[in-house]
C-alpha cells in the first residue's frame, strides 16, 4: 500500500523550507504542520496535492471530528482540531500559489477547512492553569534526597527553577559562568541560553526564601570544589550511564555535558513531585505559580512591571493574559475584602493607578 507520494514530498518539503527560512517558524511549530498535511495524506491514500478538491477537506474534517484519542479513548479536543485545519487551510493557500499548482487548485477552496465561530471559541478559550502553591514547591524541595551526585543535582534543579521561573531549554543549557551568586542572578544570554524567541535578559531570584537559595549556592560551590567544573561547564550536567555488574545500564554518576533535551528534567520533577506525595506539575507550571506570588506582593505598578521583566516579559500585559489568573478561592476572598467601604477606595485607587500604568506604558492617552 502506498505510504507515500514522491511529489507531494518535494512541495513539502519546500513549504517546510519556507516556513522555517522565510516565516521564520520554529521547529516545533512545523512538527505540527508535518503532522497535520500527514493526516490529510493518511485520509486521500496520498494522492497527488494537485488533485485537491473542497470536498476533500469537507471530508478530512467530518472523519478527523470523530477520531478518537489513542491515549484516551476520546474524541480529539476542539483544539486539536481547530489547529489542524489551520495548518492545513494555510498550506494549501500557499500551495495554490505555487507554480504546478495554481492551475490545479483553486486558492478558495483551502476556506473549507475552516471551523465553526463555536468551535473556534471553545479551541481558544483560556482555561485555568494549575500551578502548585509555594507551599507545596517547598515541601517537595526538602523532601529530596541529597546524598548523590544526581539527588544533589535534581535537588537543586528544582529549587533553581523556583528561584528563576525559567524555562525548562533555558535550564537545560545554562552554564556555571550564567550564574552570578553575589547579587543572586541568572544571565540568560541566548547565544548560548536556549530562550524563548532567542530573547537576552538577566533574571534575578525571585524571593522564595533563604533555604532555596541556599540549595543552589551549596550546589555550585559543590561543583566547582569537588567536582573542579569550571565556568563554561553545565550548571545541570546529564546523568553518565555505563554498563554495571549485571550487564545492564546503570546511573553511575554525572557527565558534564549538556541535555539534548528538557525531557530529562520533566522527568525528574516528575519523580520529585510523585515521591513527595503530590500530583506531578511541570517545570512550567512554576512560572504561574511565581505570578501569582507576584501578585501579592507586588504593591505599585512599577513593582509588577520589575517582576513581568524578571520572567522574560517584554510587555506587562503578556503576564497578566498569559499567567495571571486569579484563582477562585483567591477571586472570593478578594471579594469579600472589597466590601468594606476602606479596602474598596484602596483597592479601586490602586487599580486605577495601575490601568493608567499600563496604558501609558503601551502609548495610548486616556481620554
Amino acid at each position: 500500500m502506498l505510504k507515500h507520494n514522491p511529489n507531494n514530498e518535494r512541495i513539502k518539503h519546500q513549504y517546510f523550507g519556507f516556513l522555517r527560512e522565510a516565516m521564520r517558524v520554529s521547529e516545533p511549530t512545523i512538527d505540527g504542520v508535518a503532522k497535520a498535511i500527514a493526516r490529510f495524506e493518511e485520509y486521500t491514500k496520498y494522492k497527488d496535492f494537485k488533485t485537491f478538491r473542497h470536498e476533500q477537506a469537507i471530508g478530512f474534517k467530518k472523519q478527523l471530528s470523530e477520531q478518537k484519542n489513542q491515549r484516551r479513548d476520546t474524541e480529539l479536543s476542539k483544539s486539536t482540531l481547530h489547529s489542524t485545519f489551520a495548518h492545513l487551510k494555510r498550506f494549501f493557500e500557499w500551495l495554490a500559489r505555487e507554480q504546478g499548482y495554481k492551475t490545479s487548485i483553486r486558492y478558495s477552496d483551502a476556506e473549507y477547512f475552516n471551523t465553526s465561530n463555536k468551535d473556534k471559541k471553545v479551541a481558544s478559550a483560556r482555561r485555568s492553569k494549575k500551578a502548585p502553591t509555594l507551599e507545596q514547591i517547598l515541601h517537595v524541595v526538602f523532601s529530596m534526597p541529597s546524598n548523590t551526585d544526581i539527588e544533589k543535582r535534581n535537588r537543586a534543579l528544582v529549587a533553581f527553577t523556583m528561584l528563576t521561573g525559567a524555562r525548562d531549554s533555558a535550564i537545560a543549557s545554562a552554564k556555571l559562568k550564567h550564574i552570578n551568586l553575589e547579587e543572586g542572578s541568572f544571565f540568560q544570554d541566548a547565544r548560548e541560553v536556549s530562550t524563548k524567541f532567542s530573547k537576552t535578559f538577566t533574571t534575578f531570584f525571585f524571593p522564595v526564601g533563604d533555604e532555596i537559595k541556599q540549595i543552589l549556592v551549596d550546589w555550585i560551590i559543590y561543583l566547582k570544589t569537588v567536582k573542579l567544573y569550571g565556568n563554561d561547564d553545565p550548571l545541570f550536567p546529564m546523568t553518565k550511564i555505563s554498563i554495571g555488574k549485571n550487564n545492564q545500564f546503570e546511573c553511575v554518576g554525572l557527565k558534564s555535558e549538556h541535555w539534548s533535551s528538557a525531557a530529562p528534567i520533566r522527568s525528574i520533577f516528575k519523580a520529585s513531585f510523585t515521591q513527595a506525595g503530590l500530583p506531578y506539575f511541570n517545570p512550567h507550571s512554576f512560572r504561574n505559580t511565581l505570578v501569582r506570588l507576584g501578585e501579592t506582593k507586588c504593591k505599585t505598578p512599577e513593582a509588577f512591571k520589575a517582576w513581568s521583566q524578571n520572567l522574560g516579559h517584554e510587555s506587562v500585559l503578556t503576564t497578566f493574559y498569559s499567567y495571571g489568573e486569579v484563582g477562585q478561592e483567591r477571586q472570593a476572598e478578594i471579594l469579600n475584602q472589597l466590601s468594606t467601604t476602606d479596602e474598596s477606595k484602596s483597592s479601586s485607587s490602586n487599580l486605577v493607578s495601575r490601568i493608567a500604568y499600563l496604558i501609558k506604558e503601551h502609548g495610548m492617552e486616556l481620554i
